[in-house]
């Protein structure tokens, strides 16, 4: 057996900022060769940030990205960091012709593998994935090389993400090989209980391919997407040798006992990769003599988030990078004492500290005493910065030139409230939150440049009862401080906020309910149909009521319009309304109405 201690570089890149990346690719480069790594892996297009959508079809990025990662060759050896062998992520170009279906000059999701001030090699994703999030093949062509190298013995083979979800390919080839190591860079987003699956994915395909596989995932917030690392490495048996944390930057280092290289292929092999497509396997030697043996440092195995700790951390990095990444230096929100504009503050105070949080009190002649006061205590526990402004006046304005009535009337509320949140968004530099839940957002309930307004959606994802749960959930970690979490002294949210009847406060004694069933009916109901694309019949076989299911799906679908409108927000589930679930605004398809008899 050979010894080889291995870094994942579980990093954040800024989409487009290639000398910021590269500059971060050196720093961590150089944290790895302090701690004694002899290979360092960071994440599938790093040095480009990911996702790039369609900055890859300029010809002038994609020469940029190439030309970057020959400079950050040669600058790792010219800061003395050039014996370290690096994988890094970027895009490059295939030598293809042109044709008709192909991307606009055939970029590729590569890889590169730096050593001594050179490219050694670059390959590119075999398998690209097209569903949910990702469009790959919009933007890429297929790679079909499999690179192993031989570094201080030991053969060492590079896959890039979707190659692990996918049967055959490169894990195949790898195995065929008798690679004693798979390093697999990833920019897989997060989504409510995908680390499970994951981790028992990346165990099955170590078992396959025969060897240990090291699955560096890229963290941070990128637009709707949230990258919540949780880096691996397990042993050829699937068995969890060490992970990183999540959310967090983090560099895991670990020390592998690995066989040293076999050789079982030659120096440039075509090989039927399982998937009817041919793989060319590429030998090449760093170093092949194993290193002299040394005491190991222990693997650390970072304790995992349950659940609801995981949803809350997602949503706080989301909203931490996507203010940080786009410049804004501070966030301001409507707070109406309900218990989402409560949660969204929350989320927005942890994520950024509450001195930068700045937050509106509307009331208007139907907002009730404790709406109000339920306002002004979260402000005094949390310490945001506060302004009351009534919009009585401003209402009554408008409803005197319009003679508006009933729900256009509720609504001009809400639109003189956008308006007022807006306008000091223009003259302060804040970036508006918006409040509403994906409950709201699925049925309609919210209204066009009213609560709709402003420029990113903490809690757009986020079904109600969710909302709720994860209010109790935060308040429960009174006093508790870490990389998502404040430490707020005292519970952040008002009780009264949590446990009252919700209400949009547009009239006299109105409940949500007065619209809407009852919200754990709903969003049972939202589950089946939004998440699992459910049609009526299977709804109502499921066991949901018959007449809500028809008039659900109708309040669902005649939506699509305003959720096309609406701002984008941290994604944590596997349909979220805007990449994942993309439906036509003219549409006249309509389920059938359940059969009652």
């Amino acid at each position: 057996m050979a010894q080889l201690r291995i870094a994942l570089a579980q990093t954040d890149p800024a989409v487009g900022d290639l000398a910021a990346n590269t500059g971060k690719l050196v720093e961590w480069t150089r944290r790895a060769a302090d701690r004694g790594a002899h290979l360092v892996v960071f994440t599938e297009m790093f040095l480009t940030g990911y996702p790039v959508e369609d900055l890859v079809l300029r010809n002038s990025f994609v020469e940029a990205s190439i030309a970057a990662v020959d400079a950050a060759a040669r600058r790792l050896a010219e800061e003395g960091l050039g014996e370290i062998a690096v994988v890094v992520g970027y895009v490059d170009r295939a030598d293809l012709a042109p044709r008709v279906g192909q991307p606009k000059g055939s970029p590729l999701n590569a890889v590169a593998l730096l050593h001594r001030g050179r490219v050694v090699t670059r390959t590119a994703k075999h398998h690209l994935p097209n569903y949910g999030v990702f469009d790959e093949y919009r933007y890429f062509v297929r790679g079909d090389r499999l690179p192993i190298f031989r570094l201080h013995g030991v053969d060492v083979a590079i896959a890039v993400c979707e190659d692990l979800w996918q049967d055959g390919g490169p894990v195949a080839v790898a195995g065929r090989a008798g690679a004693g190591l798979l390093v697999v860079p990833n920019a897989s987003p997060y989504e409510r209980g995908k680390d499970d699956a994951r981790l028992e994915l990346v165990a099955r395909r170590a078992r396959e391919a025969g060897c240990a596989l090291a699955y560096a995932n890229q963290v941070g917030g990128q637009d709707e997407l949230v990258f919540d690392g949780d880096s691996l490495i397990v042993s050829a048996s699937g068995e969890l040798l060490a992970r990183a944390s999540q959310f967090t930057e983090e560099l895991l280092v670990a020390d592998l006992d690995l066989p040293e290289g076999a050789g079982r292929l030659g120096a440039r092999d075509e090989v039927d990769a399982g998937d009817g497509t041919l793989i060319t396997a590429e030998r090449l030697e760093l170093s092949s003599c194993p290193l002299e043996p040394y005491e190991p440092e222990p693997a650390t195995i970072a304790p995992h988030l349950d659940d609801v700790a995981e949803v809350y951390a997602a949503l706080v990095l989301g909203v931490r990078d996507y203010v940080a990444k786009n410049g804004f230096g501070s966030v301001i929100l409507g707070l109406s004492g309900g218990i989402d504009s409560a949660l969204t503050a929350t989320i927005a105070s942890d994520a950024i500290g509450p001195e930068r949080v700045h937050v509106v009190l509307m009331p208007s002649r139907y907002s009730s005493d404790h709406s109000l006061s339920d306002a002004q205590e979260l402000v005094a526990r949390q310490g945001v910065n506060a302004r009351t402004v009534p919009i009585g006046g401003m209402v009554d304005a408008f409803e005197k030139e319009l003679a508006l009535t009933g729900l256009a009337a509720e609504n001009l509320q809400a639109r003189v409230r956008g308006m007022i949140l807006m306008s000091l968004s223009n003259e302060h530099g804040h970036l508006v939150l918006t409040t509403g839940n994906k409950s709201e957002l699925a049925t309609g309930y919210s209204t066009l440049y009213g609560d709709s307004a402003g420029g990113f959606a903490p809690i757009k994802d986020v079904l109600k009862t969710l909302v709720w749960e994860l209010a109790r959930w935060r308040n429960a970690q009174a006093g508790v401080a870490n990389h998502f979490l404040h430490g707020f002294a005292v519970p952040p949210i008002p009780e009264n906020s949590i446990t009252k009847e919700p209400s949009a406060e547009l009239r006299p004694g109105q409940r949500d309910t007065d619209s809407l069933p009852e919200y754990d009916v709903l969003d049972r109901l939202l589950d089946d149909y939004v998440e699992k694309d459910m049609g009526s019949a299977s709804l109502v076989a499921a066991g949901h009521d018959p007449e809500l299911v028809a008039r659900v799906i109708r309040l669902v679908d005649v939506a699509e319009y305003k959720r096309r409108q609406y701002p984008p927000g941290p994604k944590i589930t596997p349909k979220n309304f805007g990449r994942d679930r993309r439906l036509p605004i003219t549409n006249r398809w309509r389920e059938a109405a359940p059969d009652t008899r």
